[in-house]
């Protein structure tokens, strides 16, 4: 329990349905789905789509999804990947032959097709109850209205103002300005987007006038896109992929997403004895940086479109975690991961629902990077994501870009299991911290004995890049010893991601909801 002098959150609680999200709207409106007679299918769809008027710099229509999915009934998980691929005629030998050495950013190089639309259709047709055309109602109704932007939104929206160009800034600015807390945002162009959605299903979107918006739009700035690219886009039904720590399972979804990485970071911190060290001091941050410096490293070697990946069953073997974890000095920062390593090996919006009849949904839907691209259609005003960056140019990796492909993905829903039984569904943003994150808030829980709720309102810190971005809820004190170590620390100007859960108590029954306090939202149930 927490201490309730000092500022915090408490867990919600419910017996029927919950939905914990970033945004307040979002998790309003999933309820309401679940009241109206909806499951958490219906209520998922239904709170995602609408955080991307919510939240247009970290999720919409022109990005891509991931969800894991326990039926009623079932503790079976279904794994849905509704990222796109990069259209048919884009060459990484041609990026190199302009003297590319990565994708731009902001470029239209960068755009891959949109897949989430797509999985939101085959999702309410596969496993939802009350349609399609009643999930997007809502979005519908506040794309026309329009969404006061909260402080968080408005915070991102003017970290990212530089990234919109041309027309993302017709659409993303209100009057050339960034919108600051509580003006109202509105989209009616993506509003009559998602009605044609709910009349034609999928084919409104891939095919026809939104389609030709999208390819013409992306053609004038340079981009090689189709019609045939768009019409082609199908989400793919796949197999979880899931590794044992301690009394639970984490599952994750499989590549092209990054959730190996978090079954590998998992896997290496097992070797440690985490309970042993201060949940919050600076030698428990100290061995999971060096852990996370491992991981992504075998991340960057051999995470790809699964048609292309040679590698998963090393990455997830306890024997690698072990002999990674053996290359770790428990008090001196690595330098560089790849070198000792080698011998081993030769933005984002995250929605859980869970319903009376306890089928669970663990979503996450996002653009990338800020706004992604900083792209839109000229006449809808689609936000295009830049996911391509997530390919390399480097000539024969599994990861090469190349027409038809899928990129590697930084997002990554996540559930707990225990005892063979779904007792939480959780995602964290943030991301390239997302496997880190997920290690981070496994560990919490398990070995730390926190609520959900605590575990993810517990400090955080970050190694990447050559930089450990540490949290101010750290003192001083660990930020000075971590330097002593050898690591270059800093504190983010952002905090780093956020985080949703919802724990099924297994002995009551009762659901027990956690959100991030770095983000706008809340967790509610009925």
């Amino acid at each position: 329990m927490r201490d309730f002098h000092l500022p915090g959150r408490s867990p919600v609680f419910a017996g029927n349905g919950m939905c914990a999200t970033s945004h307040p709207l979002a998790a309003k409106v999933a309820i309401q789905m679940l009241e109206a007679g909806g499951n958490a299918v219906d209520a998922a769809i239904a709170g995602a789509v609408l955080l991307g008027i919510c939240e247009p710099q970290m999720t919409g229509i022109g990005g891509d999804c991931f969800v894991l999915l326990k039926p009623a009934g079932s503790e079976d998980i279904v794994a849905l990947n509704g990222s796109g691929r990069a259209p048919a005629a884009l060459s990484a030998a041609e990026m190199r032959e302009r003297g590319l050495t990565t994708i731009p950013l902001g470029g239209p190089e960068a755009v891959t097709i949109p897949g989430a639309i797509d999985a939101f259709c085959r999702l309410s047709k596969d496993w939802g109850k009350i349609g399609l055309k009643a999930s997007l109602a809502p979005a519908i109704h506040y794309a026309q209205a329009g969404v006061p932007v909260a402080p968080r939104t408005a915070f991102d929206w003017a970290e990212a103002k530089g990234s919109l160009k041309g027309a993302a800034r017709d659409y993303f600015l209100l009057n050339g300005k960034v919108p600051t807390p509580g003006q109202t945002f509105r989209a009616p162009g993506q509003a009559e987007v998602l009605r044609r959605i709910a009349m034609d299903g999928r084919e409104g979107f891939y095919e026809g006038e939104v389609a030709e918006d999208m390819v013409n739009s992306l053609n004038a700035l340079g981009g090689v896109h189709t019609l045939d690219d768009f019409a082609n886009t199908a989400c793919d039904y796949t197999q979880p992929i899931s590794g044992t720590y301690k009394e639970v399972e984490l599952v994750e979804h499989p590549p092209n997403g990054q959730g190996a990485t978090a079954i590998l970071m998992a896997n290496m911190l097992a070797q440690f004895d985490l309970p042993s060290m201060d949940p919050f001091g600076a030698q428990r941050a100290h061995i999971e940086a060096e852990v996370a410096k491992l991981a992504y490293d075998a991340r960057n070697r051999f995470i790809a479109d699964a048609d292309h990946i040679t590698r998963l069953d090393h990455m997830l073997a306890p024997e690698t975690a072990t002999k990674l974890a053996a290359l770790i000095d428990p008090k001196r920062a690595m330098e560089n991961p790849s070198v000792i390593s080698e011998a081993v090996h030769k933005e984002t919006i995250y929605l859980t629902v869970v319903d009376k009849d306890r089928m669970a949904v663990s979503l996450i839907y996002s653009v990338f990077h800020s706004f992604g691209s900083g792209l839109a259609s000229d006449k809808f005003g689609i936000n295009f994501q830049n996911r391509g960056a997530g390919f390399t140019l480097e000539d024969g990796h599994p990861n090469e870009a190349i027409g038809g492909k899928r990129p590697m993905h930084t997002i990554i829903p996540g559930m707990v299991k225990k005892d063979g039984k779904v007792i939480m569904p959780f995602g964290v943003m943030g991301g390239a911290y997302q496997p880190n994150g997920h290690a981070r808030f496994l560990t919490n829980v398990v070995d730390y004995g926190m609520h959900p709720q605590a575990a993810i309102d517990a400090p955080r810190s970050f190694s990447d890049a050559g930089n450990m971005q540490v949290e101010r809820g750290y003192s001083d004190a660990v930020r000075a010893e971590l330097a002593e170590m050898g690591h270059s620390v800093s504190i983010p100007k952002t905090a780093i991601g956020g985080a949703q859960a919802i724990l099924i108590d297994p002995e009551t029954g009762v659901l027990q909801g956690g959100s991030d306090p770095r983000k706008d939202g809340c967790a509610l149930g009925y």
